[in-house]
């Protein structure tokens, strides 16, 4: 309980922070009810259903990463503009650093939902089927955000945050199936370790 509420005061302070003096407040707002939503069905599920504090951590990380990308917008995070001059990218690519963490922190909620209640008999097809419904949640994204963009103009194009990128929703979820995938090779052990004290 005592690391929980240590996740609940870095969750506070950095949502906080996000929301005072964001760049533009619409798009903060858009940026970051994904990260609210989360927060409050976690909130009314947690006594039926506690995840391990492995992925309760990365479900803070991402809200974090949300946060950031909201307060600065992701097309404007000053660190990620010193890497573009750096290495003379075209573009800040902040927002694939938020879209790898929607494939790869969604693939341990539900890896740890799947072993948990035995969602799957046949492992054979276990990772194969978590990496497809990250990446249908990534492609259901990229639909809200096309969505938003033609429903309300400038506001929408900072939240679309393409930035001039022809190919951006494509690697949108590129970058998404890639973390998904990465989290089960490199994670999947690490999950287990926890799941086995529950």
């Amino acid at each position: 309980m005592k690391y929980i509420s240590v996740l609940l005061i870095a969750f506070a302070i950095t949502f906080l922070w996000s929301i005072i003096n964001p760049k533009e407040g619409f798009t903060c707002f858009l940026e970051i009810i994904p990260a609210i939503i989360g927060f409050l069905i976690l909130v009314f599920t947690y006594n039926r259903f506690r995840f391990t504090n492995f992925t309760y951590t990365l479900i803070l990380i991402h809200c974090i990463i949300l946060f950031i990308g909201g307060h600065y917008t992701y097309a404007e995070v000053p660190f990620f503009d010193y890497i573009r001059e750096i290495f003379h990218q075209s573009r800040n690519n902040y927002d694939k650093v938020g879209h790898f963490m929607q494939g790869f922190v969604p693939s341990m909620i539900i890896r740890e939902l799947f072993v948990r209640k035995n969602v799957i008999a046949n492992q054979s097809f276990f990772n194969f089927i978590i990496v497809s419904i990250c990446l249908a949640i990534s492609a259901a994204y990229e639909w809200i955000e096309w969505w938003v963009s033609i429903s309300t103009g400038e506001g929408g194009d900072a939240f679309l945050g393409t930035q001039g990128y022809v190919w951006d929703t494509q690697s949108d979820m590129l970058f998404a199936t890639i973390g998904a995938i990465v989290a089960l090779l490199l994670f999947s052990k690490v999950q287990d370790n926890q799941l086995i004290k529950i």
